[in-house]
Parts: structure tokens; C-alpha cells; sequence
């Protein structure tokens, strides 16, 4: 296994290898069966990774990349025996992801210098655990240190701002809000002002999940961050776009649709915990060359990691 550096510890590890489970297990299972009675990587094997990775939902696009670093590396050590596959597997797509540079330079939950306070604008459909992500967030960046508050600009579901207010608590820090139906952009001009007036460190603001018109979504956004450029001229610092990684291929498109929309600059693949579909991660960095930055491994308030692809990839990959 890789080398734990100070940011990420053994328990990270066993939390993201525990949250990795369902999708190893099913991954390992169909790569059993794909190289069952080889003893070399041959073009059948290859054949056979092709589905497994299509299946799990690794994509495409990012599957015939694998299979063909896969293939050149046979080709280059001469013999591969099939019992060496998951450390392949781990280097090339390791490396990979790697070469898209799509990781955060982010270790860990600390914000960059240079700037105060720390503007994140949170976008994403609704129940894709946009909100759950935010409470674990202000909770993970303030057992870091910093002073967080939270901006309720999702005002046209009262749902949402209940819940807001409830990580709010959780995580022990302020939620600006209004009345529903308020205008989100003057919702985040107040929080900010009040971030600004109270030495604030980071800024989380929640924006409505709405898709059916991206015309709509653009213009709702350009006008939230405008407002708030009043207050910190340079703000939002991060467009995050939530995405639940439990819905496979549906995450490709709903990432589609919001970079279009918007400038989103990171990612955070939620839900992974429950479902088999986690090469969605793989797939997602290798594709939008956005980097992902956080994933979400359980309910728990300390289950949001910052992303580590070789931690990642070794979690599926790694020895059973």
C-alpha cells in the first residue's frame, strides 16, 4: 500500500477503504472472473477488463485510455502475468490521472493565503447531498482552525434552508439566511458583509439545485457572484460542483450540463459509501479535467476526505 504522508493517516486510509468497499469487492470480483484460468495478459483478458470497467461505470472514453496503457505495457515488459493485473492497474491509472493534473493541491482542509475570507459557491441538483456536503465542509475547515460561516442562498426550497440550519448547528457555525423565496444574491451580499465585519475565514454559500433551464441557472449564478464581488472582489475562490456518485453515468451528465453553465473549477463525488459504482471517480477526473477534491465516504460528519487519486486508486486496486 502507499505511503501515509502526514495529511493522510492510517485511520483516513481504513475510512476510505471501508467507504470503497462495495465497489472494490465488485470490481475485484469481475476481474477474477475476466482472467480466470490465464496465466498472461492476453487480448481476451483485455477484452474482458474492457467490460468490467465499462460496467463499473469508469466510463468509456477513460476505459479504452486503461486498456490501452494496459496493452503498451504487456507490449513493453514482454510478460505480465495476470496475477501482477491490480499492481498494472494501480500504476497506469495512477498515472493516468497524474498526467491530467486534475488533483487538488489541496492536502488537506486548510485555505490558501493571500485572501480573506475564503469564498466557496456550491452548486449541484437537488438530492445529490449538496447540503450534507457543506455541513461536513464548515465542520471539517473548522476543526482545522479557521472561523466559517455559512450562506443559506438556496431560498427557494424551505427544506433547504432548514437543513442548512441544522449542519449549521452541527458543525457549530453561523448560517446567513432570509425569508423564502429572497433574492439568493442579496442573501449572499449579506453574507459576506457579515463575514467581512466578523473576521471570517471561509465562506460556504449554498445555491439553489435546479437544471431544467440552464440559461436560468447562468444567469441566477453570474448574478450571485457579482454581488458578492462587491464585498471580495475576487470572489467565488472555488465554484464546487457536488455530484452523487451513486448514480454512475448520470453524474457524467449532470457535470456536463453544470460546466456549461457555469465555470465550476472542483468537484465533490458524494455517496460513494453505498454503491458499487465508485470507478465513476475515475472516469469524472479523467474526463472533465476538473479536479475532484473532496468525496464523500458516509453519513458521518467526518466523512468528507480531501481526494488523493493514488491513495484512491490503491483502495480499489490494492492488494485484497
Amino acid at each position: 500500500m502507499g505511503f501515509f504522508s502526514k495529511f493522510f493517516s492510517k485511520e483516513k486510509k481504513e475510512t476510505l477503504d471501508k467507504g470503497l468497499e462495495r465497489t472494490k469487492q465488485g470490481v475485484f470480483a469481475k476481474i477474477a472472473h475476466a482472467i480466470a484460468g490465464k496465466s498472461t495478459i492476453d487480448d481476451e483478458i483485455l477484452d474482458n477488463l474492457e467490460e468490467v470497467f465499462i460496467t463499473s461505470d469508469v466510463g468509456v472514453e477513460t476505459t479504452l485510455k486503461i486498456i490501452d496503457r494496459i496493452q503498451k505495457r504487456v507490449a513493453r515488459d514482454k510478460y505480465v502475468g495476470s496475477e501482477e493485473l491490480n499492481r498494472l492497474l494501480c500504476e497506469e491509472i495512477t498515472d493516468l490521472l497524474a498526467e491530467n493534473n486534475n488533483e487538488s493541491s489541496l492536502e488537506d482542509f486548510t485555505i490558501p493565503a493571500g485572501h480573506k475570507p475564503h469564498v466557496i459557491m456550491v452548486v449541484g441538483v437537488n438530492g445529490v447531498g449538496k447540503t450534507t456536503t457543506i455541513g461536513k465542509l464548515a465542520h471539517q475547515f473548522k476543526a482545522a482552525g479557521n472561523k466559517v460561516m455559512l450562506g443559506a442562498a438556496d431560498t427557494f426550497r424551505a427544506a433547504a434552508v432548514e437543513q442548512l440550519d441544522v449542519w449549521g448547528e452541527r458543525a457549530g457555525v453561523p448560517v446567513i439566511k432570509q425569508k423564502l423565496g429572497a433574492d439568493p444574491a442579496s442573501v449572499a451580499y449579506d453574507t459576506l458583509s457579515s463575514a467581512v465585519a466578523n473576521d471570517i475565514d471561509v465562506v460556504i454559500i449554498d445555491t439553489a439545485g435546479r437544471l431544467h433551464n440552464k440559461k436560468g441557472l447562468m444567469d441566477e449564478l453570474t448574478k450571485i457572484k457579482n454581488v458578492m464581488q462587491k464585498i471580495v472582489p475576487d470572489a467565488p475562490h472555488e465554484v464546487l460542483l457536488v455530484l452523487d456518485g451513486s448514480t454512475g453515468q448520470n453524474a457524467f451528465e449532470q457535470a456536463k450540463q453544470f460546466v456549461a453553465a457555469t465555470n465550476v473549477n472542483e468537484l465533490a463525488i458524494t455517496k460513494l459509501d453505498g454503491t458499487a459504482k465508485g470507478g465513476v471517480v475515475i472516469g469524472i477526473s479523467d474526463q472533465f479535467k476538473i479536479p475532484v477534491k473532496y468525496i464523500g465516504l458516509g453519513e458521518g460528519i467526518e466523512d468528507l476526505q480531501v481526494f488523493h487519486k493514488k491513495e484512491f486508486v490503491e483502495s480499489l486496486f490494492g492488494k485484497q
